[in-house]
Parts: C-alpha cells; sequence; structure tokens
C-alpha cells in the first residue's frame, strides 16, 4: 500500500431495528423490521456510528483526516465506488462487529488537478461468521477554480426493460443523513455545496442512490443479493427527478437531462 501504514479499526453495533424501520420509512417502505428478522441489503450504513465532536470535524462536516483516513492535504472528499459481497443475512437487533481496513491510498494528477483514492475494506461479522464484505472508494481533491467549467458527465443508457422515477427533496436528505450520521454539508448547506464546492444545489448521497438501486435489482432477482458493484459518475440534485433503471443485472441512474449519475450490477 503507498503512502501510508496499513490502518485497521474495529466498530461494535445491535443492530437496533428502530433505526432499520425508521430507514424503511424515510425509503417509502413499511416500517415492519423486527428483532431477529433479515436486514435488507445496504441497511448496514444505518450502524457503526463514528461520532466526534466538534473541534474533530473538518470543514465539510466529515471527521477531519490525519486520524484513521490519513491527510492528503485536499479538502473535498466524494464517494466514487463500493464492492460488496453479501455471505450471509445481518439479523436486526443482534451483536455485529465491523472491521476496517485502508487497503489503499494513492495519488494521481487528474484533468482538475491533483487526486487522492483511499480504498477501505468492511468486514461485518455477526455470531462469528462473516456476513458482509465492503469496499469503499473515496475521492480526495482540490477545490474547483471559480471558472472551471462543469464536467462533462456521461449519457445514461435508454434501454432499461424495467424503470422506477423517484425525487428527493430536503427532508429525505435530511432523515438520511440523520440515519446514517453522515454530516457532510453537501447534503444539508446549499450555501456550502453551490459557494465552496461547485454544485448546482444540495447533492443526493451517493449511497441513498445505491440504495434504492440494490432494492430495485433485489426486487428484479427474487431473490437476496450475492453481489453489488457500482460507481457515481454525476452528481443528482435534490429535487431532481431521477430514473432507475435495471436490464438483466446492469443497473443505473438516469437523471432528468440524461445523464448518468450511477451505474451498478448486481448478482
Amino acid at each position: 500500500m503507498s503512502d501510508t501504514q496499513t490502518r485497521t479499526q474495529t466498530r461494535v453495533d445491535v443492530m437496533d431495528p428502530d433505526r432499520a424501520r425508521a430507514m424503511q420509512a424515510t425509503l417509502g417502505q413499511d416500517p415492519d423490521i423486527g428483532s431477529g428478522d433479515a436486514l435488507p441489503p445496504f441497511f448496514h450504513h444505518l450502524y457503526f456510528w463514528d461520532p466526534q465532536p466538534a473541534p474533530r470535524l473538518g470543514r465539510d462536516g466529515h471527521p477531519k483526516t490525519g486520524g484513521f483516513i490519513p491527510d492528503m492535504g485536499l479538502p473535498r472528499r466524494m464517494w466514487a465506488a463500493g464492492r460488496l459481497r453479501f455471505h450471509a443475512p445481518l439479523l436486526a437487533g443482534i451483536r455485529a462487529e465491523k472491521t476496517s481496513t485502508i487497503e489503499s491510498v494513492t495519488r494521481k494528477d487528474g484533468r482538475s488537478g491533483p487526486l487522492a483514492f483511499v480504498r477501505i475494506r468492511h468486514d461485518i461479522r455477526q455470531r462469528q461468521a462473516l456476513s458482509l464484505s465492503e469496499w469503499q472508494d473515496i475521492v480526495y481533491r482540490e477545490d474547483p477554480a471559480p471558472d472551471a467549467p462543469a464536467p462533462v458527465p456521461p449519457l445514461a443508457a435508454t434501454d432499461e426493460v424495467a424503470r422506477q422515477s423517484q425525487s428527493f427533496d430536503e427532508t429525505a436528505l435530511f432523515r438520511y443523513s440523520a440515519l446514517t450520521f453522515n454530516g457532510h454539508r453537501i447534503h444539508y448547506d446549499a450555501d456550502y455545496a453551490r459557494r465552496v464546492e461547485g454544485y448546482r444545489g444540495l447533492v443526493v448521497h451517493g449511497p441513498l442512490l445505491a440504495q434504492v438501486l440494490m432494492l430495485m435489482a433485489q426486487a428484479q432477482l427474487g431473490r437476496p443479493l450475492t453481489q453489488f458493484d457500482y460507481r457515481a459518475t454525476a452528481p443528482l440534485i435534490a429535487g431532481e427527478v431521477a430514473d432507475f433503471c435495471w436490464r438483466d443485472g446492469l443497473l443505473w441512474v438516469r437523471g432528468p437531462d440524461g445523464r448518468q449519475c450511477m451505474q451498478a450490477e448486481a448478482r
């Protein structure tokens, strides 16, 4: 691994069913998960919080780098991609242990300046058995120049065989941020999102888009997922109506102007 020694941390959580029911309500579902029930895929993001006091937060509301995640001197954080391997269902109300390891830190020079890529692996065990393995790719970059042109996003496919349309307002973003203890200001501070990080408005969480795609994939497959890979390609802004699309195990999120916001593959 480059730039840093291997870092590992472990957290424990009892997977409170109340939090899972609150997420169901946020997603527009009937809140019916009880203790001992299997959690839907990706609901583990409701747990294993890392609460830090205000002096330990960065300007963006995330915990400051330089602790578990090394400080690369780049202020903007973006969740770029993820991979999940589902080994066994996670159960609500049962103690679980998550071990997180930084697998790599790499630096590159992109068209917009220097970039740093951090890959984190999370392994979650319940009742001494491995239930889930997840890899997260996080990108750090410089602030955008005031006169920099906006990136050109890829166009999304239009050959889906199943589609559902959905938008997320400020209340939905607040609830998702609260349930996942995500303090990133781009999801609730519109002035910060526009003036500091250069977005057109509040940004819908990448993991929230992935969550909707996972539930859609599981419904289309008619069985629990065994793996899910996804990559964010353009931001979706609060209030925009997006199409969540499926075709033969491939999924994507299409913005109202046809741009691709996320692509994924499910098995």
